[in-house]
């Protein structure tokens, strides 16, 4: 079957922005008395989305949820982040604003993302790539994340509702997903797309889940 979209991660592949996201993470928590290390970011939560994560990091520190110092810490980073990107846009890989030009022109292209709308748009802003993607899927357009395959789901649902309409509707095997993480990559995998796994994040040696890794 004939490859007919393209749909991108965005931290890690899109924008180089992984190390301020930790960094926001890191200040927020510690404002609570809780701590995370580089190590269990990437090796643990990195790739699912930011309310997962936190539940998942605050009920391990303290053996139980606490939905109220989870939304105290998500909003604080949340502000965090949106301080730091009044200053510092975040880059875009070397390569991608080419490689997506070069896509548009053949596929249906869409972001998947694990980040919030808000962040994925400033990123974009003002760059040659900023209206070249035919559906944005963020964090809050799904109550559970990566690697449960919801937001590849609802992307292709909306890909298929977003003008112009594909002839035949594009099917799940239609679409390549690139992914940095393993969350992301068992995400898209889950939702029966064919994924790319890029080794910017990680090594390549832990995207193996992947169809194939890049490089």
């Amino acid at each position: 079957m004939p490859l007919r979209a393209i749909i991108f991660d965005f931290n890690g592949v899109i924008a180089d922005d992984e190390t301020p996201h930790l960094l926001m993470f890191q200040q927020a928590l510690r404002e609570e008395g809780l701590a995370l290390t580089a190590e269990e970011y990437y090796g643990t939560y990195l790739g699912m989305d930011e309310r997962n994560c936190l539940a998942a990091l605050i009920e391990k520190a303290r053996g139980r949820r606490d939905p109220a110092c989870e939304q105290r810490v998500h909003d604080r980073k949340v502000a965090l982040f949106r301080d730091y990107t009044a200053t510092h846009q975040p880059e875009l890989f070397p390569g991608v604003v080419d490689f997506v030009r070069r896509a548009k022109s053949r596929y249906r292209l869409a972001i998947a993302s694990g980040g919030t709308r808000e962040q994925i748009t400033h990123a974009l802003e003002g760059t040659p790539i900023e209206k070249d993607f035919a559906v944005i899927a963020a964090a809050e357009d799904t109550t559970i994340g990566k690697p449960d395959p919801a937001i590849y789901r609802l992307t292709l649902t909306r890909l298929n509702e977003a003008a112009p309409l594909s002839q035949p509707p594009l099917q799940a095997a239609d679409c390549l997903v690139i992914e940095d993480s393993l969350a992301g990559i068992q995400s898209a995998k889950a939702a029966g797309m064919i994924v790319l796994g890029v080794a910017t994040t990680y090594p390549a040696e832990a995207l193996k889940e992947a169809d194939t890794v890049y490089p």
